[in-house]
């Protein structure tokens, strides 16, 4: 009972993150950049939303979360959530990066998360970045063998000793 009230808070308190993120539109233009789905920002926070890639009734959701903590820190994470108890239920993060001129993005750090008997799994870390890209965050959401993934837009990160944007 205790678990369910917990990934119960859980949800809200991401549904809720959500809502509040979605307040501040960006709308869609030219003069936004986009690499492979994600637009190049100077926003502090990006949340993604998983696109269900199998049909199931075991996963319910997925998201990605990057916020830039600081010049050359970053928060990265992920959460999946299965609609009910699952014998497992994981999430992969990779971070990547790459500058506004390239065409693809590049490998930083990646970490997996299993959770076993449960409804809910989230993984995150803060770290220290080199300055002077974009960063991203991917996440692959898996509960029992029900799969999705989502992304963030990118973030750009100032290097630590500048703290202005270019």
């Amino acid at each position: 009972m205790r678990k369910k009230i917990v990934s119960a808070f859980c949800a809200l308190a991401l549904i809720l993150g959500l809502i509040w993120s979605t307040g501040a539109e960006v709308e869609a233009s030219d003069s936004v950049p986009m690499l492979d789905g994600s637009y190049l920002t100077h926003e502090t926070e990006s949340i993604g939303q998983s696109v269900q890639m199998t049909r199931g009734a075991n996963l319910q959701e997925g998201y990605s979360k990057l916020v830039r903590l600081g010049p050359g820190v970053i928060y990265a994470g992920g959460t999946t959530i299965a609609d009910h108890t699952v014998e497992s239920v994981q999430v992969t993060v990779i971070v990547e990066r790459a500058r506004e001129d390239e065409d693809e993005w590049h490998f930083v750090d990646g970490w997996h998360k299993e959770n076993t008997n449960a409804d809910l799994v989230s993984a995150n870390k803060r770290m220290e970045v080199e300055g002077g890209w974009y960063y991203r965050v991917r996440c692959t959401h898996s509960a029992d063998g029900d799969m999705s993934s989502s992304y963030t837009d990118g973030l750009y990160v100032s290097s630590p000793t500048s703290s202005s944007t270019p």
